[in-house]
């Protein structure tokens, strides 16, 4: 797909007069680096998000990521990543833990309509924001107000995942014990990390195993020059124990190792 020339040009989407908030010339040239390809629906679906996200940003605070340059690469050209590296097959569930603003999971979800995404959060109007932005998009997606490691307990949610995602929300032994119970048997966790997290790594592999995972792939790439960053996949290869997650107290105090 050619890029279309424009940053902040004026459009019409649902009869709304109103600019262009993602680069758009930089976004697709980000991404078809990494052979993704998204239609003009979806881009427009995510420049919403985008618009919405900046100005709901001047009240509440969502992102530390504020000029549209950054976030067009630094959110948006990030989170499609894992639509390279991980084969992620048509209406799939997915379950994006400790999703804040939307990243990685509304991205996926606005720019993939077919996959069944879930949005889980302790922080109601972070949801509230999401549920926001999938409105302005007519775009459907389950939100969860609770805390990971209370959901993960529920017969409606524990093991019923193709994937759990998470970004950047804690170091890998901890998140891995929040995400891991979410997803089903032959499905996986993706984490995305910085790339300097060899530590955590290591540190993850004796609790990956416990939850009944194994780091099936892990992946340091550049975004964009002097940009490394990183994607991890763990298959959930066996049953978690039901004694896991712990409260979130244990959790913290003692991680899994």
């Amino acid at each position: 797909m050619v890029p279309l020339p424009l940053t902040r040009e004026a459009v019409w989407f649902c009869n709304i007069k109103r600019f262009i908030m993602l680069n758009k010339e930089l976004f697709y040239n980000t991404i078809q680096k990494f052979d993704i390809t998204i239609d003009e629906a979806a881009f427009t679906r995510l420049d919403k998000f985008a618009e919405m996200l900046i100005e709901t940003n001047k009240s509440f605070n969502l992102t530390a990521i504020k000029e549209p340059d950054d976030v067009t690469v630094k959110h948006f050209a990030d989170c499609l990543t894992i639509f390279k590296y991980v084969d992620i097959p048509e209406n799939a569930r997915i379950i994006d833990v400790g999703t804040g603003a939307g990243f990685p999971g509304l991205v996926l979800k606005l720019a993939r309509p077919d996959i069944k995404m879930t949005f889980l959060d302790s922080t109601r109007k972070k949801l509230g924001f999401i549920e926001n932005v999938l409105s302005e998009c007519g775009v459907q997606g389950e939100i969860l107000h609770m805390r990971a490691e209370e959901a993960a307990q529920l017969t409606k949610y524990r093991e019923q995942f193709d994937f759990a995602t998470a970004r950047a929300v804690a170091a890998l032994p901890v998140l891995s014990e929040y995400c891991l119970p979410f997803v089903k048997q032959g499905g996986s966790f993706v984490s995305m990390k910085s790339a300097e997290s060899n530590e955590e790594m290591e540190a993850a592999k004796k609790a990956i195993s416990i939850l009944g995972g194994k780091i099936e792939s892990d992946i340091v790439f550049d975004l964009v020059e002097n940009m490394p960053r990183r994607i991890i996949t763990i298959k959930k290869n066996s049953q978690t124990p039901t004694k896991y997650p712990r409260p979130s107290a244990q959790i913290a105090k003692k991680p899994l190792k």
